[in-house]
């Protein structure tokens, strides 16, 4: 943008100087050129009165002292043929002036200026005076270069202007964008200033309006999905009192924890839904995390007959998000191996630290793997799931810096690798 303005005012600008410069350049050779003729023609009108009246002998000394003094060169021509003065050959212009007519013509290297003297007793004579080219164009070069100069320092000028006029305007657009891109990332607080023209203004205007917009509505999504969640504690209370009311056994006791664990989820959902952030990350101790995770899946896995293997880092590994958020997507991804693997299929949990800080999650099973690479995808299943689970994994990994990957075990079934940043410092 800021060199387009530039290329326009440019070429703006040498048009005008175009339009401008050269009249006033050929004015100027005229000018120089009538000066030199009006010059040369009084110097040669002031000998008339000599040549009108004066004898041979006191021509010849006029006209002498006229050269020795200087300037454009004097000719006289006499009726008998007489010439005096400068060399010069009797032209076309000479031999015209001798009838009476005083007359500027073309010569060769220059601009011949013929003056006819009449009435003289011994008959007319003619006073020729030549300017040479160069006398012609005396000062024009100088004349010339001041207007390339001016016209030079005119074109830097706008330049220079524009400059300056179209770097206030990309810093507004800048600003402007970058207001968007913080928009993009979440801080609504982000406005962009009222300044420059009027249509910047308003683009900035339209710009703020969104961002309230945006805001307003995010606020009432938030409400509207704390509302849904909290509507679940209902039947989230008959399942507790149904399961206290189960005689106490090991699957009263699993039952129970299930509850609980549903309850926590609701009761994170409620609380991320109503905060102003909520993807900001938080901090937690993965390899205590998942161990909890671990042990409560390992009891339904039991019942299964899946063969779980654990390999967890020593403790503590921090990483960069939250208790809930972990158990969320821990719990999704051992959910996962639960829905899509028949019963008796095992699966193996490791968690390792992180080149750099954070750690890194991987879940393998022994099932009939992904059925196509998009699973990480939002909504995309490949049974009759959701598919919001992988999903899940997917955000939370990214939130804390990290990333979700997913490829096939060496040994059949499918492999998630997810990898958690470090807790920002």
């Amino acid at each position: 943008m800021r060199r387009r303005l530039l290329v326009l005012v440019g070429s703006m600008v040498s048009l005008a100087l175009v339009a401008f410069v050269v009249p006033l350049a050929v004015l100027a050779l005229t000018l120089a050129a009538d000066r030199a003729t009006a010059d040369a023609l009084v110097r040669a009108q002031s000998l008339v009165p000599v040549v009108s009246v004066g004898s041979p002998d006191a021509l010849a000394l006029a006209v002498q002292q006229a050269n020795s003094a200087g300037g454009h060169p004097l000719t006289l021509f006499l009726a008998n043929g007489t010439v005096m003065g400068a060399p010069a050959e009797r032209s076309d212009a000479v031999r015209l002036a001798f009838t009476g007519r005083s007359l500027t013509a073309r010569a060769e290297g220059g601009r011949e200026i013929v003056v006819a003297v009449t009435g003289r007793s011994a008959g007319a004579a003619v006073i020729r005076t030549f300017v040479s080219d160069a006398g012609l164009t005396r000062g024009v070069r100088r004349a010339w270069l001041i207007l390339a100069l001016v016209g030079a320092g005119v074109l830097v000028v706008s330049l220079v202007v524009a400059d300056r006029l179209a770097r206030s305007q990309i810093r507004l657009v800048g600003g402007m964008a970058d207001v968007s891109h913080r928009l993009a990332a979440g801080d609504l607080t982000a406005r962009a200033p009222a300044e420059g023209p009027k249509e910047l203004r308003q683009v900035a205007g339209a710009l703020n309006h969104l961002a309230r917009r945006i805001r307003v509505l995010l606020a009432q999504e938030r409400e509207s999905v704390a509302d849904l969640s909290h509507q679940l504690r209902t039947p989230l209370t008959v399942l507790r009192l149904e399961a206290e009311s189960l005689p106490h056994s090991e699957q009263a006791v699993r039952v129970g924890a299930a509850v609980d664990a549903m309850e926590r989820m609701v009761t994170q959902v409620i609380r991320e839904a109503r905060r102003s952030r909520p993807d900001e990350p938080g901090e937690c101790d993965a390899v205590r995390v998942v161990a909890d995770r671990v042990h409560h899946w390992s009891m339904l896995a039991r019942d299964q007959d899946r063969p779980v293997t654990r390999d967890l880092a020593a403790s503590p590994l921090p990483v960069g998000t939250g208790e809930e958020a972990l158990t969320a997507c821990v719990d999704a991804l051992l959910e996962n191996v639960f829905a899509h693997t028949p019963e008796g299929t095992g699966f193996a949990v490791r968690l390792t630290p992180r080149e750099g800080g954070g750690a890194v999650l991987t879940v393998t099973d022994q099932g009939p793997g992904f059925p196509h690479a998009g699973a990480l995808e939002r909504g995309v299943s490949g049974g009759s799931s959701t598919g919001l689970g992988l999903d899940i994994v997917r955000r939370t990994a990214e939130r804390s810096g990290g990333s979700a990957v997913l490829s096939a075990d060496p040994s059949g079934g499918a492999r998630v690798t997810v990898e958690f940043g470090p807790p920002a410092s």
